[in-house]
């Protein structure tokens, strides 16, 4: 077993043991983190879940049961958590990033927008909050007005197939743009928000 996973085992089996010496611990919630990280998402739900019980207005909690949520494919249950979150924390920006990132892969694309706002009005400094509110904007287009830009305006181009190569040239941003004026025409087209997702992946894979 690697190093780095030998490390997560031993900090889950500190916690676990912490927590088995004193149930009512608020340590449940750190242990659901490290269940996330290390890819054991249904524990990190239950762990949550079951925790919540008792605490239920630990917003730590429901943050990382919000994430956990996402990445198993459920936007509807983290937005759940993350609204909850939002009612006694207003100015959560982290939690205006999840609830775009969660609006959005629902095909809710001015909730997004709506979120993204939020955020980059709380934190101004948040470049790629402001990145993505000019991609999924209805008239905006991130960077330059370049000769590919103004070609996306065209909506000959607006097709799944026009989008999909774009993303085979390497070009993300382009093809965000693509699918989600595509989304923005039918908000119900499962292939453009799930391409969308393929796009924005793509996009911060080349960012990193």
């Amino acid at each position: 077993m690697p190093v780095d996973e030998l490390a997560m085992a031993a900090a889950i089996r500190r916690q676990e043991e912490r927590l088995a010496k004193d149930p009512s611990s608020l340590a449940f919630a750190q242990l659901a983190d490290l269940y996330r990280k290390a890819g054991r998402a249904g524990d990190a739900i239950a762990t949550c879940r079951a925790g919540l019980l008792r605490y239920p207005h630990y917003t730590t909690a429901r943050l990382i049961l919000a994430k956990t949520l996402l990445t198993e494919n459920d936007p509807t249950g983290a937005l759940s958590e993350i609204e909850a979150i939002l009612q006694v924390s207003p100015k959560d920006v982290q939690c205006h990033r999840l609830a775009a990132e969660a609006h959005r892969r629902m095909g809710h694309l001015d909730a997004a927008v709506k979120s993204l706002e939020a955020a980059v009005a709380l934190d101004p400094g948040d470049r790629e909050s402001r990145a993505l509110l000019a991609l999924l904007s209805v008239d905006g287009h991130a960077g330059e007005a370049t000769g590919m830009a103004r070609l996306l305006t065209d909506d000959t181009f607006v097709t799944a197939a026009f989008g999909t190569v774009c993303l085979e040239q390497g070009l993300a941003d382009e093809a965000a743009q693509v699918f989600t004026r595509m989304l923005r025409r039918d908000p119900g087209n499962t292939e453009a928000r799930e391409r969308l997702e393929t796009a924005l992946r793509a996009r911060s894979r080349r960012k990193g």
